[in-house]
C-alpha cells in the first residue's frame, strides 16, 4: 500500500468503473454477474471484468472483485470457472463473506489477496487475529466501530484496514441483518436486499422512519482515520451512477491530497463542497457515523426522508488514455518500424520507462507521386478508442516511399498490442 491511504470507489456498471478512475480513484470494486452483494446493480459482464482489470493496471491503479454474499453448496462448482481468468488476469484481490469460499479461495488461488468483508460484521481483534490466521491480508470492520476501536485493530493485528468513509448506512450490523429475508424473502446476505428498514414502524399510520439512517459522511475525519491506520477509505455505491460516483470521489481525492500536502493543520474541508456532497445524494442529510460517537437520534431520518439529488446535466464520462511517445521508420526496401515508449506502472506501487519495437510490411517504392509524412501520420495516430495516445510521434522517411493503409494500420495496432502485453506481463498468473 505505501504511505499514502488508499481511495477506493465502488463501480455498479463499467461506465461507473471508468467514472471512478478518471476522478481519481486508487482503485476500484465491483462485483460480476454471480457471488456479489448487490444483484440489482448493473454489474459486470466476464469480458467487461477482465478489461477493467488490464486497464486499472495500466494507470497504477488496482481493482477488487466482490465476492461477498453467502454461497449454496450447490453454487461453489461455478466458482472455479468464474474466478480463473481474472486470477489470470492479475486481479488484486476479493472482498469475501463466505468462510467456505474464503477457504476455497485459499487453497486453490494462493496467490490471490483475500479482504474479509463487512459483512462478516468485524468488530475487534479477536475475530480480526482469526481471519488473518485464516490468511486474509484485509479486513473491512463494521461500520459501527469508533476510530480508538479500529486503531487497535489494526495496531495488534498489523491486517490492512479498508473503512467506509460516505454512502449509505445500515442500521442493523453488516451481515447480521434477516429483515428482507424474513418479511419479504429477499436476503441482504444473497444481495437482495428490499430495504425494509427504509419503510415506516410505530403503528397504524405512523410516520416514524425510526430505522432509516442518514446516509454517511466522514469526510471531516479523513485526518483521524489516517492517522489511526486506515490503509484503504472506501465510497458505498454500487447502485449509483457514473455521475454520483465521479462527483464524490474527486471531491475525496481533492481532501486526501490535502492532507498529504499540508498535513492535519491545514485540513479544513470547504463548505461549497461539502453541500456538494449533500447534493450529489442524500437520505435527509449527511452525518459522520460512528467514528467519534456510539449512537444518537440525530443519525436517523425519522421522518419520511427528503432525498437530495442534483447530478450535473453537463456531465460528460471521461475514459483516460496513457501518454505514448513514438518513433516510425519508412525506408525503401525495409519493413515498417514503429518503437514506443510509455510509463510502466508496477505492482509495488513503482513505475518506470518501457519501450517496445515493433516491424511491419517491406516499404515499396513509389510508382507515381510518394506518400508524404501527413498521410502516414494521420493513419498511426489513430488511436480514438484506445487507451493510448500519442504525446509526440516522429517519423522518419527515406526514398520515394509507398505503403498501403492496411498495412499502417497493421503496423499500428501490432504495436500498440505488444505494448500492452508488456505493461501487463508482470501481473498475469498461472493455476
Amino acid at each position: 500500500m505505501g504511505n499514502r491511504t488508499e481511495l477506493l470507489a465502488p463501480a455498479g456498471t463499467i461506465d461507473c468503473f471508468y467514472a471512478a478512475m478518471s476522478a481519481g480513484a486508487d482503485a476500484v470494486y465491483a462485483g460480476g454477474t454471480r457471488f456479489g452483494a448487490r444483484a440489482y446493480a448493473g454489474n459486470f459482464s466476464d469480458e467487461e471484468l477482465i478489461r477493467a482489470i488490464d486497464y486499472a493496471h495500466l494507470f497504477g491503479k488496482k481493482f477488487y472483485l466482490t465476492l461477498n454474499t453467502l454461497t449454496k453448496e450447490s453454487e461453489m462448482k461455478d466458482l472455479p470457472g468464474f474466478l480463473a481468468p481474472l486470477y489470470e488476469a492479475g486481479l488484486d484481490g476479493v472482498i469475501v463473506q463466505d468462510l467456505g469460499i474464503f477457504r476455497h479461495l485459499k487453497e486453490h488461488f494462493p496467490y490471490l489477496p483475500l479482504h474479509a468483508s463487512t459483512q462478516m460484521a468485524l468488530t475487534g481483534v479477536y475475530g480480526a487475529e482469526l481471519l488473518k490466521s485464516m490468511g486474509a491480508v484485509r479486513i473491512v470492520p463494521a461500520r459501527e466501530l469508533s476510530v480508538g476501536e479500529i486503531r487497535e485493530i489494526h495496531e495488534k493485528t498489523g491486517l490492512e484496514i479498508e473503512c467506509f468513509i460516505h454512502g449509505a448506512m445500515c442500521y442493523c450490523y453488516s451481515g447480521m441483518c434477516l429483515m428482507s429475508s424474513m418479511l419479504g424473502g429477499r436476503s441482504g446476505n444473497r444481495g437482495r436486499c428490499a430495504g425494509p428498514c427504509r419503510q415506516p414502524y410505530g403503528g397504524k399510520g405512523s410516520d416514524e422512519y425510526i430505522l432509516s439512517m442518514k446516509d454517511l459522511s466522514s469526510i471531516e475525519q479523513l485526518p483521524d482515520m489516517i492517522e489511526a491506520g486506515v490503509d484503504s477509505m472506501k465510497i458505498e455505491g454500487r447502485m449509483k451512477t457514473p455521475q454520483y460516483v465521479a462527483g464524490v470521489t474527486s471531491i475525496y481525492r481533492k481532501y486526501l491530497d490535502l492532507y498529504y500536502e499540508k498535513g492535519r493543520e491545514g485540513f479544513k474541508v470547504k463548505k461549497a463542497d461539502r453541500d456538494e456532497l449533500l447534493g450529489l445524494y442524500s437520505r435527509s442529510g449527511l452525518n459522520p457515523g460512528y467514528f467519534d460517537r456510539h449512537n444518537g437520534k440525530e443519525m436517523i431520518t425519522m421522518g419520511r426522508g427528503s432525498y437530495s439529488r442534483s447530478l450535473p446535466d453537463d456531465f460528460e464520462l471521461k475514459i483516460m488514455q496513457l501518454p505514448v511517445k513514438g518513433k516510425a521508420v519508412v525506408r525503401v526496401g525495409e519493413p515498417l518500424s514503429l518503437r514506443l515508449q510509455t510509463v510502466s506502472y508496477h505492482g509495488d506501487g513503482s513505475s518506470d520507462e518501457v519501450t517496445v519495437e515493433f516491424s511491419g510490411a517491406v516499404v515499396e517504392c513509389a510508382k507515381n507521386r510518394p506518400m508524404e509524412e501527413k498521410q502516414i501520420r494521420k493513419q498511426l495516430q489513430k488511436t480514438g478508442g484506445s487507451v493510448f495516445c500519442f504525446e509526440s510521434l516522429d517519423i522518419e522517411i527515406e526514398g520515394n516511399v509507398f505503403v498501403p493503409v492496411s498495412a499502417l494500420n497493421e503496423l499500428r495496432r501490432g504495436a500498440f498490442e505488444k505494448l500492452s502485453e508488456e505493461l501487463l506481463r508482470e501481473f498475469r498468473r498461472s493455476l
